[in-house]
């Protein structure tokens, strides 16, 4: 039996997990009182495996735990959180039908008399959101009306309500903005004073540098370095994550930006998107920067068919054909896909398989006479498993047993096997680590070379700046600017996102109602 170091919260002793092929295997790790331990790797490295297992939603095939010098082994997440173990986890654990303070007290509502006492709900709400930086948001407001990035910050709320001994973060920031990560930053300086141990499972390397005391590399299912976290660079971390050295630059090869294929005018929706007109040449990437809130997401949704534009008009080709999109079955009858930033929720039959997934969106070409012809779904998805490098089992692996990033790479090759002359991409590589950023960027520089046209979102700026020929800037629902790749800056990017919300607020006072003298 493993004995905890002293001062130690938390050790793992040769902990594996194995489903159809192992994905963890013989992992020792102490958790220190009151530190910050980062723990980064590629996608399907078993990070996310390990968090579980601690956070006691997974069980191991192997290895034993001791917790605060007792033996562990938590049935549940309900369990380890009774016992002080929080997991704030990429996919949400929120329900979007209720309010944020009946999400954060779910399980603790005050009640007199059999009735919840709203009063104190709210009360006791407001309190909580004041520790993430949420006072401007209403407690009564429901979750779902509410955007990604303050949905992750309501659930950060919800986990650091009671004792919390040990919190795991996975890619907490990945939806939040630049001052929302402060608060988050400010927030865990608190919890390591009142002697809060942190597992902070990030792909960003210059956060872990500066939250974290050490860090942790996984690669393939095993433990390859646990180290003092001042001991490395970016890049040195990036060579044990991947096994192999990464540049900071990417040749997107040899490219001729052809006519137009995609041409959007004025097309506006409510405040969010605001008469917003750009067009997008074959074998070109468009990119679509924007603090959160911009109307990037809704901008793609409307292109896509998701919602519904109240002006402007979609055309396609050279000259400029107009096109009817009051769906997305239109959209994808003409050619244009949506790559969705929530995966999950939008883009992914989770308890479906890999083959299923990739098949869905390419019914006519695996089936005949009602029925899926099993031997062409096989072979349309080991197509897309090679292509994409997707780590799996095989076409027959669940879905929900990959990584972030190779369920990303599933909802990519979907629509790789559909031949869309117009591909939208909304955050294609949030929650993926360096090495599959990399893959999809080249997978990008490809798609472009067969002429299509490609849009893509982004809230890493410097991702953009990368691998676009163009950027186009949105500010509270305007098209601001469009920089060419020869002549933008940061600086200037940076200023465009806040060039709309300036204006507005000038607005905003100029027809405000003055004192009179």
């Amino acid at each position: 039996m493993s004995v905890c170091a002293p001062n130690a919260v938390l050790s793992v002793s040769g902990i594996g997990k194995t489903y159809a092929q192992p994905v963890l295997a013989g992992i020792d790790l102490t958790l220190m009182r009151g530190e910050v331990l980062a723990l980064t790797g590629e996608n399907g490295a078993g990070k996310s495996t390990l968090s579980k297992i601690i956070g006691g939603l997974v069980t191991p095939t192997t290895g034993q735990m001791q917790y605060q010098g007792q033996d562990y082994r938590p049935g549940s997440r309900a369990q380890a959180e009774a016992l002080g173990i929080r997991m704030v986890m990429q996919e949400l654990n929120l329900l979007p039908t209720l309010s944020v303070a009946e999400n954060l007290f779910l399980d603790n509502l005050p009640s007199k008399g059999g009735w919840i006492s709203r009063k104190q709900l709210r009360k006791a709400a407001i309190e909580a959101m004041a520790h993430v930086g949420l006072d401007a948001i209403d407690p009564d407001t429901l979750v779902g009306e509410l955007g990604i990035g303050h949905q992750q910050m309501v659930e950060i709320a919800r986990n650091l309500i009671g004792d919390c001994h040990v919190l795991i973060l996975d890619e907490p920031t990945a939806m939040l903005t630049a001052r929302e990560v402060e608060m988050l930053f400010e927030q865990i300086t608190r919890l390591q004073a009142r002697g809060v141990s942190i597992i902070y499972i990030s792909h960003r390397l210059e956060e872990l540098a500066r939250v974290a005391q050490r860090i942790a590399v996984l690669r393939d299912g095993n433990l390859v370095c646990v180290e003092p976290m001042a001991n490395y660079n970016s890049e040195q971390l990036v060579t044990l994550m991947v096994g192999r050295e990464l540049g900071e630059h990417i040749d997107m090869g040899a490219r001729k930006i052809g006519a137009p294929v995609l041409t959007v005018k004025g097309l506006s929706r409510s405040d969010k998107v605001r008469d917003v007109s750009f067009e997008v040449r074959a074998g070109e990437i468009f990119g679509i920067s924007g603090l959160i809130g911009a109307g990037r997401t809704e901008l793609l949704r409307l292109i896509f068919g998701a919602d519904i534009a109240d002006s402007g008009t979609i055309a396609l080709g050279a000259p400029a054909r107009v096109i009817n999109v009051r769906s997305p079955v239109d959209a994808v009858g003409h050619g244009i896909a949506l790559i969705t930033e929530d995966r999950k929720g939008e883009g992914l039959l989770l308890t479906q398989s890999i083959g299923a997934n990739i098949a869905l969106g390419n019914m006519p070409g695996i089936s005949g006479a009602g029925f899926v012809d099993n031997d062409k779904e096989r072979a349309l998805a080991q197509r897309q498993i090679d292509a994409m490098r997707i780590r799996s089992s095989g076409s027959a692996q669940l879905v929900s047993e990959l990584s972030g990033g190779n369920q990303q790479k599933v909802v990519i090759g979907r629509w790789l096997e559909r031949d869309c002359s117009v591909l939208l991409f909304d955050e294609p590589t949030r929650g993926i680590d360096v090495g599959a950023k990399f893959d999809i960027y080249n997978l990008l520089g490809e798609l472009t070379r067969k002429g299509k046209a490609l849009v893509v979102v982004s809230s890493d700026l410097r991702e953009l700046m990368l691998i676009c020929d163009r950027i186009g800037v949105l500010s509270a629902g305007s098209l601001i600017d469009t920089f060419d790749r020869d002549s933008w800056t940061q600086d200037e990017l940076l200023a465009a996102a806040f060039a709309g919300y300036q204006k507005r607020d000038a607005q905003l006072v100029e027809a405000a109602p003055r004192d009179l003298p």
